[in-house]
């Protein structure tokens, strides 16, 4: 899982899962996003700083 975009698809499939679950799929498909987005972001900071991520 180190190809860029697969955090922001993993949160969108999570967002739907969660929204359609809640029956607030609006919401949580933009959390998902955000959070897939912000996960990734992370990780690719972390490999720039040459931080290993755990597998």
């Amino acid at each position: 899982m180190n190809k860029k975009g697969s955090g922001i698809g993993l949160g969108l499939a999570l967002g739907v899962a969660i929204g359609i679950t809640t029956d607030n799929l609006g919401l949580w498909l933009a959390l998902g996003i955000l959070f897939g987005s912000a996960w990734e972001r992370k990780r690719s900071k972390k490999e720039e700083d040459g931080v290993e991520p755990p597998h």
